[in-house]
């Protein structure tokens, strides 16, 4: 690593001429000229796309939530760093927008359908050289992470949806304890906190742990650092809670029809990684508790950017021009788009609770999509997917044509969402200099 540049001496560049000895070895020379070639369409499997009938009986309610951050650094010495991050739940009335045109909408028409529709939650995180004077960054950040699933603005029905993942709540079984975790203090395992309990204790060191280290967050947390992935984990985590809210909203109230006409959808893929998955098989419990119960829960995440959404767009070469599907299976994904060899944990076993579906809305508009299964399986039948044909023929009237294989609305939610837009970047960045400075 080069020395960084000082306020009075320059910082120290990497040599060129040491990349010479380097392209004597015969593999970077064939990896560098690998580099320069492009993908033969015609050397691309053959899939089977499979035309989907288009059908008026869609979902006629919508929740979609998305996500922001903007991280802000300080113009001092030592630099400091916050992290804004912005989650925000949007619900949308179908027949409103059946009025809104997919090319050319008005902004009185979009405003309309977004009055007194949307919330949002706001915390800010500090990532470095900022902590409350009792306390070192790591736990300051877990502190706030707690406090902030408390957000009053929501009367705590985050932290509600929180506990009924962790506790399984839908069964009525008060007996459940919380999945295991990690003390944040002296690193044994803690089987579990008991049940409905959002503040414990340690057993082995007495110190207090919450319920929002059950997820993990401290794991990637140093006592004097806290990188920015924490902040980007601990959005995912948020919107993914903040969807299961009005889910856990209507169910708890038994309106089982109205959960039944509803889609809760996404942006970015159903899925939680690393020591975060492990409140995926939560949630397919519960989505297999429902559909025994003749309840469909229709969700679905919609990705944008990634290996799937790139491969996508070289399949939709050769796909049709009318409403079809492709479910790739695991040895599929793992050959063509991942381009390794089969794992002892097939794709997605422990960090998915969504399966990949191509979607082709017609000539110029393809998304993939993840939709539940409930239990993991490696299929590529559609009727496998919960309530896949309703969604997509829904999401297929919710075509956007503002931005390339848009749905109207993740563009509408991100638009609330956006930190880099509501308040805009350059008015954060002038109010965090006050508190940085």
């Amino acid at each position: 690593m080069p020395y960084l540049q000082g306020n009075r001496l320059s910082g120290e560049r990497a040599s060129k001429l040491g990349h010479l000895e380097v392209l004597k070895s015969e593999l970077v020379n064939r990896l560098v000229n690998e580099f320069d070639t492009t993908v033969n369409i015609e050397d691309l499997p053959k899939v089977n796309w499979k035309e989907l009938p288009k059908s008026d009986e869609v979902l006629q309610t919508i929740f979609c939530v998305d996500g922001s951050l903007q991280t802000i650094t300080s113009g001092g010495f030592p630099k400091k760093e916050l992290s804004f991050i912005k989650t925000a739940l949007l619900t949308l009335d179908q027949k409103a927008l059946d009025e809104v045109d997919p090319d050319y909408p008005h902004p009185f028409a979009l405003k309309n359908i977004m009055k007194d529709s949307a919330l949002y939650h706001s915390t800010v995180l500090p990532l470095r050289r900022i902590k409350l004077p009792e306390l070192n960054s790591y736990h300051t950040v877990r502190r706030i992470i707690y406090e902030s699933f408390l957000d009053p603005s929501f009367d705590r029905e985050v932290m509600k949806t929180l506990k009924w993942l962790i506790y399984a709540q839908w069964t009525k079984d008060k007996n459940i304890k919380s999945l295991a975790f990690q003390c944040p203090y002296c690193d044994i395992k803690i089987e579990g906190l008991e049940n409905n309990t959002e503040v414990g204790v340690c057993p082995h060191c007495q110190q207090e742990v919450y319920i929002t280290d059950i997820l993990g967050f401290h794991l990637d947390m140093q006592d004097d650092a806290v990188p920015i992935k924490v902040s980007t984990s601990y959005m995912l985590i948020h919107e993914m809670i903040l969807l299961f809210t009005p889910i856990r909203f209507f169910w708890e109230s038994k309106n089982y029809v109205r959960l039944n006409d509803t889609l809760f959808l996404k942006d970015g893929p159903l899925s939680l990684n690393s020591q975060y998955s492990k409140l995926v098989p939560r949630i397919r419990d519960f989505i297999v508790y429902a559909q025994k119960k003749n309840v469909i829960i229709h969700l679905a995440g919609q990705e944008k950017s990634g290996r799937f959404v790139e491969y996508l767009e070289l399949l939709s070469v050769n796909s049709p021009e009318k409403l079809a599907y492709f479910i790739p299976k695991n040895e599929f994904i793992d050959k063509e788009i991942r381009e390794r060899d089969n794992r002892k944990d097939p794709y997605g076993l422990r960090v998915n609770y969504g399966n990949k579906i191509f979607v082709c809305n017609d000539k110029y508009h393809h998304v993939v999509l993840s939709i539940p299964t409930g239990e993991y399986k490696n299929t590529d039948n559609i009727e496998d997917f919960i309530g896949a044909k309703k969604i997509i023929n829904t999401l297929h009237k919710l075509i956007s044509h503002k931005h390339e294989n848009a749905l109207l609305p993740i563009q509408l939610a991100n638009g609330i969402a956006s930190l880099s837009t509501y308040p805009s970047a350059q008015v954060l960045k002038l109010f965090s200099s006050k508190l940085l400075d």
